[in-house]
Formats: C-alpha cells, sequence, structure tokens
C-alpha cells in the first residue's frame, strides 16, 4: 500500500496535532475526506504506525480515538464498491483492543507524552519536521506537595506563542524562567528562538528532578543551552557562600507563566524580581497569567504596585479555538501577558 503519511491537508494537520497534544474535543476531518483511502492511510501512517511514533500518547486514549474514527469512517461510506474502512487502521484497533489497559484510576495518575505543535513557526513548504516540543507530563495529578508543574498551562502556551510571534525578544539573550513547571517555555528559547542562555528554575524539588527527562525528549540533553536550577521566591538568590549567582553571567529576559494563582506566594514572587532587578537593572520580565479569578490578580498587581513595579500589559489576542493550529488552548477565559517595569 502506498504510504500517504505525507498527505497535506488543514483539517487532517490539525486533527493529528489536536490528538498528539491529547486533546479531549477533537475536531475530526469532514466526511468526504475520512472515505478517502489516501486520508486514512496518511492517518494511520502519522498516529497509528506503531514502529513510526518514538512518543504515542497513551493506550486508552489511542483506543478512544481509533474508535471513534472508524465510526465516523463507517457512516462516511455510502458507496462500500467505491470505498472501505483502511486495513491498517483495523489492524492497529484490533492490537489495541487486545491489549490490556490499566484501570482508568491508574491510568489517570501516570505521565504521559503530549506534542505541541509550534504553528507560528511552522513553515509547510520546508522538508524539515513541524516545529513540536514533547513532554513527559501527569495530565491529571497534582502531586501531594501541592505543586502544579507536572504538566503545561494555557499561561504557558500563550506567552510561548507570543515569543515565537516575537523572536527577537529572545535571540541571542539570557533567559531565567521561573516557576519553570514542564520547562515549555524554557525549551522554545533553547531549541527554536536561538537564546545564548537558558535557565528552567522552579522551587519544586518534583519539578526540577522531572525537567532533564524533558531535555531529554527534546534533544537538549547535556546542551549548554539549557540548565535547571532550584529558585524559592523570597529566598536570597546570592547565598552567604556565594560570590557572584548564576556565575556571574548576566539574565536579560525573565519570563514566568501561571505564576500568580497563588495569592500566599504572591509577595515572595515580587521579592525575587525586585532582587533579579537589583542584580540587572535592564532585565525585561514578562509574566503571562490565566486569569481564573480577578482577586489573586489584583493581589499580583498590588505587590508590585508596593514594589514601586509598573505592569503594562502587552496585546496580544487570545485566538479562537477554530482558529488554532497548534498549541491548542481555551479561549474562553483571558489570558494576560504583562511586562513588568521597575
Amino acid at each position: 500500500m502506498q504510504d500517504n503519511s505525507t498527505f497535506k491537508n488543514d483539517s487532517v494537520d490539525r486533527f493529528c496535532r489536536q490528538y498528539f497534544q491529547l486533546e479531549r474535543e477533537l475536531d475530526y476531518p469532514p466526511a468526504t475526506l475520512l472515505r478517502e483511502a489516501k486520508v486514512q492511510d496518511a492517518l494511520y501512517h502519522r498516529l497509528y504506525d506503531f514502529k513510526a511514533l518514538a512518543y504515542p500518547p497513551p493506550k486508552r486514549y489511542q483506543l478512544r480515538v481509533i474508535k471513534e474514527l472508524i465510526t465516523r469512517i463507517e457512516r462516511s461510506i455510502d458507496d462500500w464498491d467505491s470505498h472501505e474502512v483502511s486495513e491498517d487502521l483495523m489492524t492497529a484497533l484490533s492490537i489495541l483492543l487486545a491489549q490490556p489497559l490499566p484501570p482508568e484510576f491508574t491510568a489517570a495518575q501516570q505521565k504521559s507524552y503530549v506534542t505541541y505543535t509550534l504553528s507560528l513557526l511552522d513553515q509547510s513548504d520546508r522538508p524539515s519536521p513541524q516545529p513540536q516540543i514533547t513532554l513527559l507530563e501527569a495530565r491529571n495529578l497534582i502531586s501531594a506537595a501541592g505543586t502544579t508543574g507536572l504538566r503545561t498551562w494555557e499561561a504557558a502556551l500563550h506567552l510561548g506563542q507570543y515569543l515565537t510571534a516575537n523572536p527577537s525578544l529572545i535571540q541571542g539573550k539570557r533567559i531565567l524562567e521561573l516557576g519553570a513547571g514542564t520547562g515549555y517555555l524554557s525549551i522554545i528559547c533553547a531549541k527554536f528562538l536561538a537564546a545564548t542562555q537558558t535557565i528552567a528554575s522552579d522551587g519544586s524539588d518534583d519539578v526540577v528532578a522531572n525537567l532533564p527527562e524533558n531535555f531529554f525528549l527534546n534533544g537538549l540533553q547535556g546542551s549548554d543551552a539549557i540548565q535547571v536550577m532550584d529558585v524559592k521566591w523570597g529566598h536570597a538568590l546570592v547565598g552567604t557562600e556565594d560570590e557572584h549567582w548564576n556565575s556571574g553571567k548576566p539574565i536579560d529576559v525573565v519570563l514566568g507563566a501561571d505564576i500568580t494563582y497563588d495569592g500566599s506566594v504572591i509577595p515572595a514572587l515580587v521579592g525575587t524580581l525586585d532582587e533579579l532587578v537589583g542584580m540587572f537593572p535592564q532585565v525585561a520580565i514578562l509574566i503571562s497569567a490565566t486569569e481564573r479569578n480577578r482577586e489573586t490578580f489584583n493581589v499580583f498587581l498590588e505587590a508590585c504596585e508596593k514594589a514601586n513595579f509598573r505592569v503594562e500589559e502587552i496585546d496580544f489576542g487570545l485566538p479562537r479555538r477554530q482558529d488554532q493550529r497548534g498549541p491548542f488552548y481555551s479561549d474562553q477565559v483571558p489570558i494576560r501577558i504583562c511586562k513588568i517595569v521597575k
């Protein structure tokens, strides 16, 4: 059978990108496409060719999607003499049905590979693969320590889009990410935006321990362009035994995404920002925040005012869900990107 894995179609590409991001609600290609053999071949090779996929989604997710996909294909066919369901897809379904699956509760506690497509960096006419980031995430789990850093949140995805749309903000700069979580933004800076140095920092021991694995998944293991650092907000960056922080290297840009959600830690966060500005007066600070609770965001604004920071909101519109090509995130809750200026 001919390999149609390179078949290009916007609705097929969008569906595949959503699948690898483990989206719950998928936009399946229309029936007029699903019945076509070349489309089914492309979907098989891109989603279910087990030999070709280095980091596939969890088995339960794969099974749920392929069941729905085949059901839709069958419904799309009105002339079975002209169209049929791909044998490869049916074989993939049989293999998945034959494999033991963990109970749903157990599966929910396990980490999964999540692959995000950076659509603003995508040049469809170039032969190289689509620019993507693969992360190992615990999407349904918040650790016992209370950290939310084991998955990538919407504010990071939105700030990542802003940075890829404005690469000059990062190119040739030294970057510090606060509350790096999965390292999504740090990996974008180090792998795609030509940062000179990127520091992915977090105050959670679990998060710091997990970051090197995500670097490895993106070909950054052993790279001098990116490193992990334990930074606990509110604690002095330079200890009594240290002569310089970060070996005396300056920081040009500080990034933070979804780090203002907990009002109790905001004073410590702002204290760390103040210390960074004291060390590097020319540093640029960009904070992205999903406004789930206006009161919490106001706490952040008030803490910035007390520290003599000015908060300037950047105009970067939240893309409509139907217009997103990757990464995919909700357009129902406002996400603010702010520049913090002393």
